[in-house]
């Protein structure tokens, strides 16, 4: 939750960028779970959204960068209007337009697989000749190659939760997981990380709006599309899609890029496409949460592995 005394900070910023308004904060979830958006309607400019998050300002200036860059060539997303500038509190603010409406799609399907692969290959595309430098760690869904070493990714107010809670099994997965995409030697390229359904909005079968924009990562082409392929179902309660729903998201995006994986590629991306749910399910355990992942998993967790080459 944002303190009020921020929340003052970020009227006065859009004060000073925006002239005169009313500031209003959007609901926690409409940021994410990394950040809080509000709604700034100047008297002068109309309506930007605004958004205010804990991260490192050359990160938040670089995914503005990428963003800017998408959204010049008409891809589905809101244009930034403003650069990343840090609050005394640490928190970097910045602002982009206004993109309301359209629909986020709440069932899955063959259908849905194959238009949201293929929407994730139209942005690898845009974006394939970016540099990945500057966008730092991946966040902590997509972080499975910790620089310390550790299985999950640091976080002090997780890490002080009981552990035991979390199944024994869970970690094993996980281990296996990150242990076979740490020996890829695929190369980086600047994609979205957190390619779920609540992140996307659509005109029936247009795509509207691809929100989320600091969640772009470096990684593999492959860890993106597999991370892709089993995040894409999740709406407000995170997920794991059906196995027969992750291989159609793959072909599709595959048939996108005209191009097929090779067999590195292949084993990368079912890996991939366990590591969001592992994550999810460690948070449903500690928080005794209702296990929709956790089951998820213990249904697929076996033919996902074999098709990831870990036996």
């Amino acid at each position: 939750m944002v303190a009020t005394a921020d929340s003052v900070r970020v009227q006065e910023w859009c004060f000073r960028m925006f002239g005169h308004g009313v500031l209003t904060p959007l609901r926690p979830e409409a940021g994410g779970e990394m950040s809080q958006q509000f709604q700034y309607d100047s008297d002068d400019l109309g309506t930007v959204a605004v958004k205010l998050r804990f991260e490192s300002t050359e990160k938040v200036r670089r995914c503005l960068q990428l963003q800017r860059i998408a959204a010049d060539t008409d891809f589905p997303c809101a244009q930034p209007v403003t650069d990343a500038h840090t609050l005394e509190s640490g928190f970097v603010v910045s602002a982009e337009t206004w993109r309301p409406g359209g629909e986020m799609y709440s069932g899955g399907g063959n259908s849905f697989a194959i238009r949201s692969a293929k929407l994730l290959a139209e942005l690898l595309e845009l974006l394939e000749k970016q540099s990945p430098t500057g966008l730092g760690s991946p966040p902590p869904w997509m972080h499975w190659n910790p620089a310390t070493g550790d299985l999950w990714p640091q976080n002090p107010a997780i890490d002080a939760m009981n552990q035991n809670l979390v199944p024994s099994h869970l970690h094993t997965v996980a281990r296996a997981v990150s242990n076979r995409l740490s020996r890829t030697v695929l190369p980086l390229v600047v994609g979205h990380g957190d390619w779920e359904s609540q992140n996307l909005r659509w005109n029936e079968d247009l795509p509207w709006a691809v929100h989320d924009w600091d969640s772009l990562v470096a990684l593999p082409e492959a860890a993106i599309v597999g991370a892709a392929s089993g995040a894409f179902v999740s709406t407000t309660i995170p997920t794991l899609a059906p196995l027969e729903d992750s291989q159609e998201f793959i072909d599709a995006y595959q048939q996108a890029r005209g191009r097929s994986f090779t067999q590195e590629e292949h084993e990368v991306a079912w890996a991939a496409s366990l590591w969001p749910a592992l994550h999810n399910a460690r948070g449903e355990s500690l928080f005794r949460s209702p296990p929709v992942a956790l089951d998820a998993l213990t249904l697929q967790t076996s033919e996902r592995l074999r098709r990831a080459g870990i036996r």
